[in-house]
């Protein structure tokens, strides 16, 4: 297999299950941020495009027409038929190029039946994060096909997962290492006054990896190493490729992209943000996330102390939903997030500034405040060219 696209580039391919890719991995972003568009449109380069499971009803009417307000079930089943659905219409975009992977985040109530979906449906790799996916191996073991890739931030994680698969007779076939000090939406680390902890510097987390990997006797790159989180240049990519990795991954600055999924008005709320726009604070999943300052978040962030207050259990999801194991509204957990992230991150989809939760990494995005087409970022990235934006 070749690689589709003509980018002049000496870094290495990064290998994916017997496939050379270009080593550039856009990582998923729910709800609906990173859907069947923008992940077939990177894998059409010969990259690894991701779809984030989670909610794409929101990208399919009749399925919210059959869902909205409806029980658990019902929910439950449109957005197993849309993550079906977004799968298929991504494969048909990338026409056999590149890898379809779909992330399913481990701290989500369904995480079971979308990784069987995801299989069912034909996608390439399934990317879990949000908690230790140590079951990942059980779930997709009619799928020997499908490459499995944890994300995880330190190389303790690291050395869990790998020990724990390895028993079951399973390797990785790459790992992502997020820095949660510069990722967007949830981040691996357990409180906010973690996520500058030098233990997640990638500088300290490749090289204690790859010596992990020597000790366990793993030959060198079988398991492709993919740090994300920070990553705006290309002096950057070609230094952590040279460090050890085998790709880099980047979130924020696909979203923004002419081909992201999400609504116009959400990728100039992203791209216009600059640090001081740029806020942590406790998620409802029980993890620290990264997001822009918006009008709802501020006074999300003043009721804060009189919601911590109030908070109790619920008898149920508001939404009937319940798309989290753990759900600090919900479940009355009272030094986590006290709001709905569905409904505030389906506003952020349509770029609702009043109502949405826009999620985005902390560092600055390499075309600025400009919306550039999937192409432009990818040739960047890989070789350090920056062509002329294109007027409309």
């Amino acid at each position: 297999m070749t690689l589709p696209a003509t980018f002049v580039t000496d870094l290495p391919p990064l290998v994916l299950k017997g496939r050379p890719l270009w080593p550039i991995v856009q990582g998923g972003m729910g709800v609906g941020v990173s859907a069947h568009r923008l992940a077939g449109s990177v894998a059409a380069l010969g990259a690894v495009g991701t779809i984030a499971s989670v909610d794409l009803r929101r990208h399919h009417d009749d399925l919210m027409a059959v869902s909205r307000n409806a029980v658990k079930d019902v929910v439950d089943r449109a957005n197993v038929e849309a993550l079906d659905r977004e799968i298929r219409a991504a494969k048909e975009v990338a026409q056999g190029r590149g890898v379809i992977a779909v992330n399913v985040m481990r701290a989500l109530s369904e995480y079971p039946a979308y990784v069987r979906r995801a299989c069912e449906s034909g996608a390439d790799a399934i990317v879990a994060g949000a908690g230790l996916p140590l079951d990942l191996p059980e779930l997709t073991s009619g799928y020997p096909g499908i490459a499995l890739i944890p994300i995880l931030s330190d190389a303790r994680g690291v050395a869990l997962v790998v020990r724990k698969w390895a028993r079951k007779g399973r390797l990785p076939d790459a790992i992502v290492i997020e820095h949660p000090r510069f990722a967007g939406g949830h981040l691996g680390a357990a409180r906010i006054d973690d996520l500058a902890d030098a233990r997640f510097d990638f500088e300290r987390v490749i090289p204690d990896v790859l010596a992990f990997f020597r000790a366990e006797g793993i030959p060198e790159r079988s398991i492709p190493l993919i740090p994300a989180g920070g990553i705006n240049t290309h002096e950057r990519v070609r230094g952590l490729i040279g460090m050890g990795a085998s790709a880099v991954q980047l979130g924020t600055a696909f979203a923004v992209t002419e081909e992201g999924d999400a609504a116009p008005a959400f990728k100039h709320v992203l791209a216009g943000a600059g640090p001081e726009d740029i806020v942590e604070f406790m998620s409802v999943s029980g993890l620290p996330a990264r997001a822009v300052r918006t009008p709802w978040l501020d006074r999300y962030l003043a009721m804060l102390p009189k919601l911590t207050e109030v908070a109790r259990k619920k008898p149920r999801c508001s939404l009937k939903f319940d798309c989290l194991i753990q759900c600090g509204l919900r479940d009355g957990i009272a030094k986590i997030g006290q709001f709905c992230i569905d409904t505030q991150l389906a506003a952020a989809l349509k770029g609702d500034l009043a109502k949405g939760l826009f999620f985005r990494g902390g560092a600055a995005l390499p075309f600025g405040s400009e919306i550039r087409p999937v192409r432009d970022l990818i040739e960047y990235l890989l070789t350090g060219v920056r062509r002329a934006a294109v007027a409309a």
